[in-house]
């Protein structure tokens, strides 16, 4: 009897040792993070630590006790919530200790594995492992973050991030294609801070189509069922994505228990697992819903949603530039001059939000040596340059730097509707000067020549003067025909109309005129002529200018009732 007690006694103070130093198991020392350690700096301590002692992978004794243990710390840190109860009372229900928990407490662990090409298997413990299908779907229990970039896929470095902005990495010189950057800090945190958290926005029907639709930003959307397991590892992988494309990205949750309306209209109910989209803008205009059905990695996840950022950008050579954006449009164009090879991940961003109210091109340059850089006034890159639509141009931004990428979107955004309100204000000024609501006709140059009588504009019709008099009484005409229907024909390619109205000063470029009439019409004191750029043929009209007859004529040529002549030579304003 007393040997049983006094047995009784050692196992029970055992038992009691044994709890007293699991519950001083610290979980930053756990991840090997520091206290103020940020969200990512956490996700990516766990996946590493995940990857190197998961079951699969490590067969040494201890390495499922440690995995189980890594498991708890992650539960912790990564609950706000929790973490704050943990920093305040060493516990983080609130009370002191840090117990392993069991699966009816949210203290097991969730694993993800790929169960075959295409198929993502979710396996669950301690008690609890399943396979939910896929090829090869043994009992596994593997967290297998892996896929083409290798173990260390679910982190991104500074290089890794930024690379994509404007070009090369943070640091100074002129980086980023040209941008420079801070070095060392996360997007919208400081040195030392946890960071801007990343939360994923709950969303309804009616959020949908007041935010989502159409909107011009790309979301990443999880839809899910409370009942599916593995969801909340899927948000982890979204919210790291989205942190390292802040300002870029929405990220949000479809609840189909709670919106099974949404999830049937769009055809995102999930069936035995969580599904991911991308409301993107990779093939249109208009958005539409692609599911991403890679490896459940950050890095590709990542990769995917910069391929379905919004393409509103133009790419242009900048030694045609100027010519093809001042034209008749009415939205105001801006082009980004970056040493980049490819449109930056931060004009595609902002080519998206702005793509009502500007025409977005881009150009890719070396450096500000270029003649081409010096004729539009800028001296350092990157720079943008914007055109009102009247054809002023403004240079908004030269020598842009920028701290991280959210920085940058706002800041960039802030300059456009800057822009935007000067345009207006050009406009209504303009409107004022002419109050019944005539647009100025175009006098003829070189830099506007390919937009106004390029090859692109199936006819232009240019009235040539002598002198003032008869620039005015052109200039009227032309302005109450180009208001008429049948010269408001629409070119379906570029938004343009399909026939252009300009002024010449024939008394400046002679020349010119000398492509379509040997003596260049010398003995008239105006004339209409009619060119049709992609046959390089036209039409002259000398009789008397009065509205009725240079409708008449122009109603001619564009029903093909009039004899077209080819040119002497291509015309070239010099």
């Amino acid at each position: 009897m007393g040997n049983r007690l006094v047995l009784w006694i050692f196992l029970s103070a055992l038992l009691f040792f044994l709890t007293m130093e699991a519950t001083t198991i610290d979980p930053y020392k756990v991840l090997g993070v520091e206290r103020n350690a940020s969200q990512r700096e956490i996700q990516k301590a766990f996946h590493k630590l995940s990857l190197q002692y998961h079951p699969d992978k490590n067969k040494n004794k201890g390495a499922q006790a440690k995995f189980s243990e890594i498991n708890n710390a992650y539960e912790i840190l990564s609950d706000e919530e929790k973490r704050k109860n943990y920093d305040t009372y060493g516990d983080e229900k609130g009370s002191p200790g840090f117990g392993a928990g069991s699966p009816g407490d949210h203290g097991g662990y969730t694993y993800f594995t790929n169960g075959g090409p295409g198929k993502n298997q979710f396996t669950y413990g301690p008690s609890d492992w399943q396979s939910m299908g896929g090829q090869g779907g043994s009992k596994s229990f593997s967290f297998s973050f892996g896929g083409p970039s290798g173990p260390s896929s679910f982190g991104f470095g500074m290089d890794d991030i930024f690379s994509n902005l404007f070009g090369g990495k943070p640091g100074g010189g002129g980086q980023f294609g040209g941008f420079s950057g801070s070095t060392g800090s996360r997007p919208g945190s400081q040195p030392g801070s946890r960071g801007s958290p990343v939360s994923i926005s709950a969303i309804s029907s009616q959020v949908y189509k007041k935010e989502i639709v159409d909107q011009g930003m790309t979301w990443l959307l999880l839809s899910y069922t409370p009942s599916l397991k593995g969801h909340q590892h899927v948000e982890s992988v979204i919210k790291e994505v989205a942190s390292s494309l802040q300002g870029a990205l929405k990220i949000g949750s479809i609840n189909c228990e709670t919106e099974p309306f949404l999830c049937k209209d769009l055809g995102i109910y999930p069936r035995r697992m969580p599904r991911v989209f991308v409301y993107s803008y990779k093939v249109s205009e208009r958005g539409s819903l692609v599911e991403y059905d890679g490896d459940w990695a950050a890095k590709p996840l990542k990769m995917f949603c910069q391929d379905h950022l919004p393409r509103f950008s133009k790419r242009v050579d900048l030694k045609h530039f100027e010519s093809s954006t001042v034209t008749v449009h009415k939205l105001p164009s801006v082009v980004l001059l970056s040493t980049k090879k490819d449109t930056p991940v931060i004009w595609r961003v902002l080519s998206g939000l702005h793509h009502n109210h500007f025409l977005f091109y881009n150009a890719e340059l070396h450096d500000v040596s270029d003649p081409t850089v010096k004729k539009l006034g800028v001296d350092a890159l990157p720079a943008i340059v914007g055109w009102l639509s009247n054809g002023e141009k403004h240079v908004l931004k030269a020598g842009i730097t920028i701290k991280d990428m959210k920085s940058a979107i706002n800041e960039l955004s802030a300059l456009l509707e800057g822009f935007e309100k000067k345009n207006k204000k050009a406009s209504s000024s303009q409107a004022k000067k002419s109050p019944t609501g005539e647009k100025q006709i175009p006098l003829l140059t070189e830099s506007n020549f390919d937009a106004l009588c390029g090859e692109k504009t199936p006819v232009c019709i240019i009235g040539a003067f002598r002198s003032s008099k008869e620039r005015k009484k052109l200039e009227s005409i032309l302005n109450t025909l180009s208001q008429k229907s049948l010269s408001r024909q629409q070119n379906s390619a570029d938004g343009r109309d399909s026939i252009s109205y300009t002024l010449l000063d024939a008394s400046k470029k002679a020349s010119f005129l000398n492509a379509f009439d040997k003596a260049g019409f010398k003995s008239l004191d105006k004339v209409l002529v009619a060119y049709k750029p992609r046959r390089r043929t036209f039409a002259a009209f000398e009789g008397e200018m009065t509205t009725e007859e240079v409708e008449r004529f122009i109603g001619s040529v564009l029903n093909g009732d009039i004899r077209f002549t080819k040119t002497r030579q291509k015309p070239v304003l010099k």
